[in-house]
């Protein structure tokens, strides 16, 4: 295989040119380089000290008090009850044939809630009106046998008088007389027994029925027709009450007071009661009773706490949280107000202001103060319409900190 030369032209383009390479220009572009490439770094370093820096803040929140809150005394949970509540059952056993109720229906004392087969009984009491016949027709027969002994003994005696019968004959003759009323008496008393048995069996039957014992609301509906009804017994698929009801109108709150705190808890103190299922209402209530034992595991005593007025809302079992009050409060007393910590506010040029924290910066809104509530202080004047319930402010700011600073907000 042949190789070819290169071209001399070819040759001469491959010298290197050292012309400008004189002693006199060899550092200038380097040395020029490194100053741009150092002014470059000098001016970096200058924006990076001097940018504007963030401030890193304690939050706090605008919350929502009640005036209430300053006559608080302690606190404590507990459970709304109904004071007069009652599982409902029959002394009868038997199947379940009428159910005329369901959970949340209102009943008066005496309506019918249930029935119970009542076949035997109604049997037994057609027996028993049997016997109240067959007892009656026999003080018939006795008084018939009376009036006839009371004859003879009469005709026996006019008799006796003319001397035409014995004495033996007039013995015989009373001795029927009593007869014949012993078996009055003995009949009558059948008679008695007889409608005795058959009010045996009308109270079984109004067993067979059972009716609500006061005015209420069904609760728990504990049995469904055709299950057995046995109050007495704890057999498996058979069941005791039927329903369970309560006077809606004696529905109290039992709380637990810490027995360190009883001494501030008197029966007649005014109480402001909160549910958790209505946490936008405040209901009124005083202490009407301390039951006057401790409970040794939880160390608290169960207080009464009375509804000073009913709420169709309110229902047995909720959970509620009570407020034991040094007075009793207003209805102005549980109107909702703004109220925000005082740490969050400072003074500048004879304003008091507030750094409401939005997304990593503050805006200062000028705020006037009312009455001290708890540890907050009550929002006032037109604060009230650019603040509201849950907003973010910064807690003791600094007085470097301006409208529109950029903060960082410190965890906790």
């Amino acid at each position: 295989m042949s190789t070819t030369s290169p071209a001399p032209s070819t040759l001469k383009q491959l010298k290197i040119d050292r012309s400008n390479n004189t002693p006199g220009n060899a550092g200038k572009p380097r040395r020029w380089a490194r100053w741009i490439i150092g002014g470059a770094v000098l001016l970096a370093i200058a924006a990076f000290t001097l940018r504007p820096g963030k401030f890193e803040v304690q939050a706090t929140s605008v919350v929502t008090t009640y005036p209430s809150q300053q006559y608080a005394q302690l606190t404590a949970s507990g459970y709304v009850v109904a004071q007069r509540r009652a599982a409902v059952a029959s002394k009868a056993t038997g199947r379940l044939v009428l159910l005329n109720v369901r959970e949340g229906s209102q009943v008066k004392q005496g309506d019918v809630l249930a029935r119970l087969d009542a076949s035997d009984v109604q049997a037994a009491m057609a027996q028993a009106q049997a016997g109240i016949r067959q007892a009656e027709a026999g003080v018939a027969q006795a008084n018939v046998e009376l009036i006839n002994a009371e004859s003879e003994f009469k005709r026996a005696q006019g008799l006796k008088a003319q001397g035409f019968v014995s004495p033996q004959a007039l013995d015989t003759a009373t001795n029927r007389v009593n007869a014949a009323r012993a078996a009055v008496k003995l009949s009558q008393a059948a008679v008695a027994v007889a409608q005795a048995q058959l009010k045996v069996q009308q109270v079984n039957q109004d067993f067979t029925e059972i009716r609500a014992p006061f005015d209420g609301v069904v609760l728990v509906k504990n049995a469904n027709v055709g299950d057995i009804i046995t109050p007495f017994s704890s057999a498996a698929g058979s069941q005791g009450a039927v329903v369970t009801m309560a006077d809606m109108s004696t529905l109290e709150v039992e709380a637990d007071v810490s027995e360190s705190n009883l001494a501030k808890a008197k029966i007649g103190q005014p109480v402001e009661i909160t549910l958790d299922a209505l946490p936008d209402n405040r209901f009124r209530g005083n202490i009407v009773g301390i039951v006057p034992t401790v409970d040794r595991a939880k160390a608290t005593v169960m207080t009464k706490i009375r509804f000073e007025k009913l709420d169709p809302r309110i229902l047995p079992e909720m959970s509620a949280k009570v407020t034991i009050l040094s007075q009793a409060v207003t209805d102005a007393d549980q109107k909702p107000l703004l109220a925000i910590n005082p740490k969050a506010v400072i003074e500048r040029d004879g304003k008091k202001l507030v750094f409401r924290i939005k997304d990593d910066s503050v805006e200062a809104i000028s705020v006037t103060l009312g009455r001290k509530i708890g540890d907050n202080m009550e929002v006032t004047g037109d604060a009230k319409s650019d603040l509201k319930s849950g907003d973010k402010l910064v807690l003791s700011p600094s007085e470097k900190i301006k409208a529109g600073a950029k903060i960082l907000v410190a965890s906790k």
